[in-house]
C-alpha cells in the first residue's frame, strides 16, 4: 500500500497488540519527530497500549536534542514510519490488499502433501487473511484460526462466510499464549508468525499438539541456513524449499509428535 498520501492519524487504527510491536521495529528517531508533531498519536499509543509508556519515555528523551525539524522532516518521518509499519496499517485498513499479494499465491499441495488432513482437528496460529485455514478446511473436521488483529479476524470470519465453509472458528491469541489446552490439536500450523521466540513459541505448540499429531511451520525463511533454521533442525524438525510465486524460495519444516517426554 501506497501509504505517503495517508494522514499520520492513521496510526489511530492500530490495535493494542499492533502498537506492542514497535519497539525493535520502527525507527525511533523518525518516530520520536513524528509523535512530538502529533501528541494526539502519541497520547492514544500511550493509553491504548501502557507497557509502551516506559519505551516512549526513553525514546522521547533520547531523540529530543537538536534543531526543531522542519514541517517537510517532519511529514518525511511519519512517511517513514507508515512505511516500517506497512503491513500493520494494511491489516486495519484494507486486508484484502494483503490477501492478494503475490506471494500468497503458492501451491495448496506444498501444506496438504505434509498430512493427511482429513478428520483432523487443526489449529492454525496467526493467521492473517487465512490463507492456510481455508486451503485446510476443505479437508479438516474443523479449524481453529487463531489471529490477535481484530479486522483479520473480521475479515477472515466473512471470507470463510462467503466461501460457504462452515468448519472454520476464528478466535484471538498469541503463538506464544494459545487458547486451547494440552494435547488439543492433531495439527498445529504457524506461519510468518514464527520465529520472535523460538523456544517458548515452540513449546507451546508442542503443548497444544497431541501424540501422533503434527506441528508443520512455515516461517518465511529464505532457503538458507541461519538460527532459526539451526534451531528447529536442532528440535527434529524436517525440511524442504517451496516458492513463492514471483519473489524466492522458502522453507517449511514438521514434525510428528510420538511422545509426550519431547516436550
Amino acid at each position: 500500500m501506497d501509504v505517503s498520501s495517508l494522514p499520520f492519524i492513521t496510526l489511530l487504527l492500530l490495535e493494542r497488540v499492533q502498537l506492542s510491536w514497535f519497539p525493535g521495529w520502527v525507527p525511533e528517531a523518525q518516530l520520536a519527530v513524528a509523535l512530538r508533531a502529533n501528541p494526539n498519536v502519541e497520547w492514544y499509543m500511550r493509553h491504548r497500549c501502557p507497557e509502551l509508556n516506559e519505551w516512549l519515555d526513553n525514546l522521547m528523551i533520547k531523540e529530543g536534542e537538536g534543531q526543531p525539524p522542519s514541517l517537510g522532516e517532519i511529514r518525511q518521518a511519519e512517511i517513514d514510519i507508515m512505511k516500517s509499519i506497512n503491513d500493520l496499517i494494511v491489516y486495519v485498513m484494507s486486508p484484502e490488499v494483503y490477501d492478494s499479494q503475490p506471494f500468497l499465491k503458492w501451491n495448496p499441495d506444498e501444506l496438504t502433501s505434509l498430512v493427511d488432513f482429513s478428520d483432523r482437528r487443526v489449529v492454525d496460529i496467526g493467521s492473517g487473511t487465512g490463507k492456510i485455514a481455508l486451503i485446510v478446511a476443505a479437508k479438516a473436521k474443523v479449524v481453529y484460526a487463531v489471529e490477535p488483529v481484530d479486522n483479520l479476524r473480521l475479515y477472515l470470519k466473512e471470507k470463510a462466510v462467503e466461501l460457504g465453509l462452515k468448519n472454520i472458528f476464528v478466535l484471538d491469541g498469541l503463538i506464544t499464549d494459545i487458547p486451547f489446552e494440552d494435547e488439543f490439536a492433531d495439527v498445529s500450523i504457524g506461519g510468518y508468525v514464527f520465529g520472535d521466540d523460538p523456544e517458548e513459541e515452540l513449546q507451546e505448540m508442542l503443548r497444544i499438539t497431541k501424540p501422533g499429531g503434527m506441528v508443520i511451520l512455515c516461517p518465511g525463511n529464505d532457503d538458507q541456513n541461519n538460527e532459526r533454521h539451526d534451531f528447529l533442525v536442532n528440535n527434529g524438525f524436517e525440511w524442504s524449499t517451496f516458492e513463492e510465486p514471483g519473489v524466492r524460495l522458502v522453507r517449511k519444516y514438521w514434525k510428528k509428535i510420538h511422545l509426550r517426554s519431547q516436550l
